[in-house]
């Protein structure tokens, strides 16, 4: 009796330190994916506030305090102010869905969840195009950057899909 318990034992330790060990390529979505979160809910945040904050916006953009001074500023303050407010409001709710959406990609991926996998395959397969399109419009580094990472991402989960799928 005591034999079967270590056997069992041996093999819950064994079946326990296999789920531990999570594939480099796995982690290293999981650390994009929770960056990319992180950026969009940064972005969320001060789109959202930048429409809460909108008619001081305006104020500020009329004043001529401005003038002469830090041009970035300047500029972002342009832009803010000629986006509509409804505009502003579904950017700012969109960009916050995404950002949760991606953070429970990452969490799902880190759990080696099926649904996950499937739901980033989805997501990122359905940018893919797009992002391709943006490229022939006029490649950046940042286009360039986001294409080449979500691909590389799309290629493996579905290269190791049914490897790691629980």
């Amino acid at each position: 009796m005591s034999y079967r318990r270590i056997i069992n034992y041996r093999k819950n330790t064994i079946k326990a330190n296999m789920r531990n060990n999570r594939p480099p390529g796995l982690v290293a979505i999981v650390i994009y994916k929770t960056f990319v979160a992180i950026i969009l809910a940064i972005a969320a945040t001060a789109i959202l506030l930048a429409l809460q904050n909108y008619q001081s916006f305006t104020s500020l953009s009329e004043a001529y305090i401005l003038e002469g001074k830090l041009s970035i500023i300047e500029w972002l303050i342009e832009k803010v102010t000629n986006i509509k407010q409804q505009t502003l409001q579904f950017s700012g709710i969109a960009t916050g869905t995404y950002a949760a959406v991606t953070a429970i990609e990452a969490v799902g991926l880190w759990y080696e969840k099926a649904w996950a996998r499937i739901l980033v395959l989805v997501l990122v397969g359905i940018s893919i195009p797009p992002e391709i399109f943006e490229l022939i419009k006029g490649i950046t580094i940042l286009k360039l950057v986001v294409f080449i990472a979500n691909a590389a991402v799309f290629w493996y989960l579905l290269r190791h899909f049914p490897k790691h799928g629980r």
